[in-house]
């Protein structure tokens, strides 16, 4: 056998990696790169203010948690859609 087919799979050459990145996937992970890179460009400090308290804290951080709370709340939706 020569190197090239036994490097190959059974489905044609395809491997599980190859597979794994739908459009879908890679659009994903493009959209959450996009959107680290915003979080960590902007760095400078903010007054951000919830209710009665007032916090000042660097803008990315506030990004990064809003980031982080969007993505549980779609998680949650989704799952709640699959039962």
């Amino acid at each position: 056998m020569s190197p090239k087919e036994t490097s190959r799979t059974t489905d044609g050459g395809r491997s599980r990696f190859t597979e794994a990145l739908t459009p879908g996937r890679i659009g994903m992970m493009a959209l959450a790169v996009i959107t680290l890179v915003f979080i960590f460009q902007n760095t400078r400090e903010v007054k951000i203010r919830l209710l009665i308290p007032e916090v000042t804290m660097p803008l990315y951080l506030a990004l990064l948690a809003t980031a982080l709370l969007g993505a549980a709340c779609g998680y949650y939706a989704a799952a709640r859609r699959r039962k």
